[in-house]
């Protein structure tokens, strides 16, 4: 397995892979792996010639007071499982080679980025949008595999990618959960014990709407307040920072449930923000 650092050599080896057909995958990760990670991985590993998996904790998609400083790390125990995992090339650039001091150049999108998270860090998918950019131009990969837990950075790189006529396809796959139903995610292991324990509430809370929605209850408001009483029962020492039902191609907020729809939820739990959604479909 090849170890990159500098953005430089990155490109070159992209732009030889590209000039030699081959199909290259690349999962864009900020590192401290787990099993969700590693199913990305797994799955680019059955459809490239070449794997590439990026670490680097993004700073520009952090706003004051989150934890930029403080986000989990073990680069080494990563390499590890990348080799495990059949990943051929695995890139960690460093700060200051990704963005230069005078760094002045954003990609924004608009439209999707003003409700769910968006409302609460208002530059993060700004610094999203930017980094992933970067690493396609740097990468030149065929396809790039994100996960369906942060589904509004999918939609908002689904539709860079495609408004900026960026050739990368993006691939989208299923949330994994722990044996409890909660969604995995880095963030997990700032969890004191009795948070862990109310965690997987969280999921079942989705559960809960989605058994109301297919019961014949559409109003939104109604499903929201079944909900948010829920958490405060189950998840006293919770903080909810959103819960919505939302289009899943437009996030726009839904305030009558006719068709498709997603429902994300963001909590505070200690000093953790968990985020989950359920995509309720409907047949045709």
């Amino acid at each position: 397995m090849l170890r990159i650092t500098l953005p430089s050599a990155m490109q070159e080896l992209g732009l030889v892979w590209r000039r030699e057909g081959l199909t290259v995958g690349l999962v864009p990760t900020m590192g401290y792996w787990h099993e969700g990670h590693l199913s990305l991985m797994r799955w680019a590993r059955e459809h490239c010639d070449v794997l590439v998996a990026s670490i680097f904790v993004n700073p520009t998609q952090f706003g004051p007071g989150e934890d930029l400083e403080n986000y989990p790390s073990d680069l080494e125990r990563d390499s590890d499982l990348a080799r495990e995992a059949g990943v051929d090339a695995l890139f960690t650039p460093v700060r200051d080679d990704m963005y230069a001091p005078d760094h002045g150049t954003w990609v924004t999108v608009p439209e999707l980025t003003t409700n769910l998270c968006g409302r609460s860090r208002p530059i993060h998918f700004r610094g999203v949008a930017t980094v992933v950019c970067k690493l396609f131009n740097l990468v030149q990969p065929t396809f790039a595999v994100f996960g369906e837990k942060d589904w509004q950075q999918l939609a908002v790189i689904r539709k860079m990618t495609r408004e900026l006529d960026i050739p990368v396809r993006i691939e989208g796959r299923p949330i994994m959960r722990e044996a409890d139903g909660l969604a995995m995610s880095s963030r997990n292991v700032y969890l004191a014990p009795e948070e862990r324990a109310v965690a997987p509430h969280i999921r079942k809370g989705l559960l809960l709407l989605e058994d109301l929605v297919r019961s014949g209850e559409t109003d939104a408001a109604v499903l929201r307040a079944a909900v948010g009483k829920y958490y405060e029962e189950r998840i006293p020492m919770g903080r909810l920072d959103y819960l919505e039902l939302v289009d899943p191609a437009t996030i726009e907020t839904v305030e009558e449930v006719r068709a498709d729809v997603l429902a994300a939820v963001a909590l505070r739990l200690g000093k953790a923000r968990l985020i989950d959604n359920i995509h309720i479909a409907f047949e045709r």
